[in-house]
């Protein structure tokens, strides 16, 4: 049973048993409703266009079109939709290359129900939302050519260091060892600044450091 605040999205996957697997778990959500599935790019574009949904969900590599030039033709042709990305490749390039073509979200497909749900909502409401591991490789993908002084340590660099903070911890001191404000941070992860103040907290307590210069110098120590 749907209604006006329902979310219509269509699923694109080239495999039967994921899309099949898809559209039964989102199909018990009471403000979801599937309205296409389509095996390759080819027919997600069509089905964008015919039916207007507000989120399509991506597989990258699908035979013909392929995910990428998919999400886009149909943020060119149907800017009212949103991509959300969910494959099993976080590698750097299938990130930016989704991104670049105007994905507004990235997950990966071990995915939990719960996060898949709180992320088709996300993005259909205009947020953008991403996997944890994404979020690691965007960090370092922002910070690897930015900020003054000595290159800041990558993300999986910081996580061997300090094994006490959380992925998300250590992509806000990856962030603010670069010298990025806390406004900008929130900006680069998706997030409100009074969540990066939190993170940043959090951090402090662990590291045992009172301020962001402390912080910085065991980084970069």
């Amino acid at each position: 049973m749907t209604d006006q605040r329902s979310i219509r999205v269509v699923v694109a996957d080239d495999q039967a048993i994921i899309r099949d697997g898809l559209v039964t778990v989102l199909g018990l959500l009471p403000d979801i409703e599937v309205v296409g599935e389509a095996e390759d790019g080819e027919r997600a574009v069509a089905l964008a266009a015919a039916e207007h949904p507000d989120v399509v969900l991506m597989d990258l590599r699908m035979p013909g079109l392929d995910g990428v030039a998919a999400t886009e033709r149909i943020v060119r042709e149907v800017p009212g939709t949103a991509i959300l990305v969910l494959t099993t490749y976080a590698d750097d390039e299938s990130i930016l290359s989704a991104l670049r073509a105007g994905a507004r979200g990235y997950l990966t497909k071990d995915a939990g129900r719960a996060e898949l749900a709180a992320a088709v909502r996300a993005v259909a409401s205009g947020q953008s939302t991403f996997a944890p591991e994404v979020g690691a490789l965007l960090v370092s993908t922002l910070t690897g050519g930015t900020g003054t002084g000595s290159a800041p340590a990558p993300a999986s660099s910081l996580s061997a260091r300090f094994p006490t903070l959380t992925k998300r911890e250590v992509e806000v001191l990856a962030l603010v060892a670069d010298g990025l404000s806390n406004g900008e941070i929130a900006s680069a992860l998706f997030v409100s600044v009074a969540t990066v103040k939190t993170h940043i907290n959090a951090i402090f307590a662990k590291l045992a450091v009172r301020d962001r210069a402390q912080a910085i110098a065991i980084v970069r120590s």
